[in-house]
């Protein structure tokens, strides 16, 4: 059914299109329903166009919120109603004990998760707020997240899972940037926007470490387009919000924003 569709894919996205590939076929095949782990959007748009190639499957994308960019999926045959379907997240909610503020960032969250020996895959959007944040996370870890969780960066914290209801969601904060470039190369919008010298930015991305709308590039030179989504490690990331015409000079401004 799929000869020659790995044709389309990275060498290292073949094992996660193998696993699609398996979903798929229990589903349209043995009639099961699969839930995934949270998938990043490069990863559900491999799902999607695998599965859309197969008319006796359907998908349902959820990542406990409207606007969620890292979503579960309900995979199952085509005739099975998936908007009953509990997608199984929770909303985790890590507060000071003295009901202060938390000095702490998205990376600050994430580590202390991960340090806890679960998968970044069970993990789902973070929100981030002055007096704590909120975590999806899948509902079957979260009662040992609420036991075990106890310090993020050396700072102590009270946990407590709770139903989606309880989610409030923190709007995406940008450090927008207006400049010129002379091309759209990635390697020198990248420059500008993370003010290094193209030269020291050229080595992470040719050592794997830049994803571009969350597919690896290791190519310094790939033109960018307007929406691209650019991540560097180390380094967080960055949309090419505007591409607004050529200078006199022959140069092309564009709009970009930082995430903060």
């Amino acid at each position: 059914m799929m000869s020659g569709f790995y044709d389309h894919f990275l060498p290292e996205e073949r094992p996660f299109v193998d696993r699609v590939l398996e979903w798929i076929e229990r589903s349209a095949e043995l009639h099961e329903l699969k839930r995934t782990d949270f998938l990043d959007p490069r990863q559900q748009s491999i799902l999607l166009s695998l599965a859309n190639r197969e008319p006796a499957v359907t998908v349902r994308l959820d990542g406990g919120y409207e606007g969620a960019e890292r979503r579960r999926a309900l995979i199952a045959p085509e005739y099975r109603y998936l908007e009953a379907e509990d997608i199984a997240i929770v909303v985790l909610d890590i507060e000071a004990p003295s009901g202060g503020r938390l000095e702490l960032d998205h990376g600050d969250y994430l580590g202390a998760v991960l340090g806890l020996g679960i998968k970044r895959d069970r993990i789902g959007d973070i929100h981030v707020g002055d007096e704590g944040a909120q975590l999806l996370v899948a509902s079957d870890i979260a009662d040992f997240l609420n036991v075990h969780l106890r310090q993020v960066h050396r700072v102590n914290v009270l946990t407590s899972a709770k139903p989606l209801e309880a989610l409030r969601p923190v709007a995406v904060e940008m450090d927008e940037m207006t400049f010129t470039v002379a091309s759209l190369r990635l390697d020198g919008v990248a420059s500008d926007v993370y003010r290094i010298s193209r030269t020291k930015i050229v080595d992470p991305i040719r050592a794997g470490r830049c994803r571009v709308n969350w597919r690896t590039e290791e190519d310094p030179s790939k033109p960018l387009r307007e929406g691209d989504v650019v991540s560097i490690k180390g380094l967080g990331r960055f949309k090419l919000l505007e591409v607004d015409g050529v200078t006199k000079k022959g140069r092309i401004r564009v709009r970009a924003g930082k995430y903060v």
